[in-house]
């Protein structure tokens, strides 16, 4: 299972149920795929595909709808 958080264009930032207890999301789309630590810091884990102005930009995104993945992560695991 893997639960969307949100949608932004053509980006989906979601994350797996069965995966590492880290906070951290992935983000694909067409052109690649990515995954970003969430604590301690907003920082990119790994990439495959996406350009460095993509990575920034989605970085960014990922650093302004922090709270909101942190808030679906302790909802879904019920942290």
């Amino acid at each position: 299972m893997s639960p969307t958080v949100f949608r932004i264009g053509k980006y989906r930032f979601y994350f797996f149920s069965r995966e590492e207890e880290r906070v951290h999301v992935h983000v694909v789309s067409a052109e690649g795929e990515a995954k970003f630590w969430i604590e301690p810091i907003v920082a990119l884990a790994t990439y495959t595909g996406f350009s460095s102005r993509q990575l920034s930009r989605l970085q960014k995104i990922v650093e302004e709808h922090r709270s909101e993945i942190v808030k679906a992560w302790q909802s879904h695991f019920q942290t």
